[in-house]
């Protein structure tokens, strides 16, 4: 089943997850989605535990050890998503504001989304992830030999995802797959090294990895274990990987004042950072100064901290045009993730630290990670 995060505001979606799941053995059994949080408490905690536990006591699981696995994902639209399943090492990542880790969040992390997290990991004896992890691989030498070899591995799995999903295949990688696979990592390891002051970037999951990395810290799970994390590592080169943009519409402002005052902060005549702006029905453009920032929507969400404005975050310019017509609102269209915005998106979050928060969506909910393999931290 889906990521966790994802229909927060959809009751009415993991309704139908648990109808269709039934009696069966479930991964909606293992997971808590956020929809429900505020109606949860410690007892739904436990039950969760209880079916981790019975799952594997009725050894529902089949166990690979000192293995990878690779992962088709054919979305709605035919294109297919690669990735490679395994773990990290938490040691080498962090979430904390100052810190330059090699494994680095892309977005800012709410802390206060942390605890509950906590709370449902530190008594689970598996974790399931929907975390995927992002490699600079313009190269694309580190994932994609994985797909002509597919052939000489074990197929795992080979279905269609519940509700919209698409398909998703993995393949176990073994022996010289293996081998040859962790060649590739440390000749890219080596190589980010000298390029960047990161290695990897977290591009969905963040919350959930710091969890995992506050459960570490706090020692609340003492196997070995817990030092590491299960993630899928993607290629943000990937054709199939999409950036949708999360626009901003600005409340309780006059729009002709706010628009001559962001122009006048963080404007230049013209630009390859266009920032187009809908208020009343009309629109036009805002070029920012590139000076100001490693990219436009660091410099665009800058300023408006620093103003304090009511802000809400919109997905979709339709809509983003379509609330901008009230009063006292002006809507500000963020830059699609084009080519250029991946080649350097990581050195945006090598120069920034993080990407402001709510900065992008990979892709649309559907499209995101499912729960299918589980690993043991007790």
């Amino acid at each position: 089943m889906i990521a966790c995060d994802q229909f927060t505001s959809q009751p009415e979606y993991w309704h139908n997850v648990e109808d269709i799941a039934g009696d069966s053995p479930s991964s909606y059994r293992l997971i808590l989605p956020e929809a429900m949080i505020s109606t949860s408490g410690q007892d739904t905690i436990k039950r969760i535990n209880s079916a981790m536990n019975d799952c594997i006591a009725r050894n529902i699981f089949t166990e690979y050890r000192n293995a990878y696995i690779y992962v088709e994902r054919t979305l709605l639209d035919g294109s297919i998503r690669r990735g490679v399943v395994g773990t990290i090492d938490l040691e080498e990542y962090d979430y904390h504001e100052g810190t330059a880790p090699r494994i680095r969040a892309t977005e800012e992390t709410v802390k206060e989304r942390i605890p509950v997290r906590m709370e449902i990991r530190q008594n689970a004896p598996l974790e399931l992830s929907h975390v995927i992890l992002l490699a600079d691989d313009e190269r694309r030498e580190l994932i994609e030999p994985l797909t002509p070899a597919k052939d000489t591995m074990k197929k795992l799995y080979d279905f269609d995802l519940m509700l919209g999903g698409g398909n998703i295949k993995g393949w176990l990688v073994t022996g010289e797959n293996l081998r040859a696979f962790d060649e590739r990592m440390k000749g890219y390891i080596e190589r980010k090294k000298e390029e960047l002051s990161l290695t990897f970037a977290v591009g969905d999951g963040n919350h959930s990895l710091a969890a995992a990395k506050a459960c570490y810290e706090a020692r609340t799970i003492s196997n070995p274990r817990s030092r590491y994390a299960m993630v899928e590592l993607e290629n943000i080169y990937d054709d199939a990987l999409k950036f949708e943009p999360i626009h901003r519409l600005v409340k309780g402002v006059d729009p002709d004042e706010f628009i001559r005052s962001f122009e006048g902060a963080v404007g230049v005549h013209a630009g390859l950072w266009p920032v187009k702006y809908y208020a009343h029905g009309r629109e036009g453009t805002v070029y920012i100064d590139e000076r100001k920032g490693a990219s436009p929507l660091i410099v665009l969400q800058k300023y408006l901290d620093s103003k304090g404005f009511e802000l809400d975050y919109i997905h979709g310019e339709d809509t983003l045009r379509e609330l901008s017509r009230k009063a006292n609102c002006v809507g500000l269209e963020v830059p699609a993730f084009d080519d250029t915005a991946k080649r350097n998106f990581f050195s945006a979050i090598s120069e920034s630290g993080t990407l402001p928060r709510k900065a992008f969506s990979m892709g649309h909910a559907q499209e995101k990670r499912y729960y299918l393999e589980a690993r043991r931290i007790k």
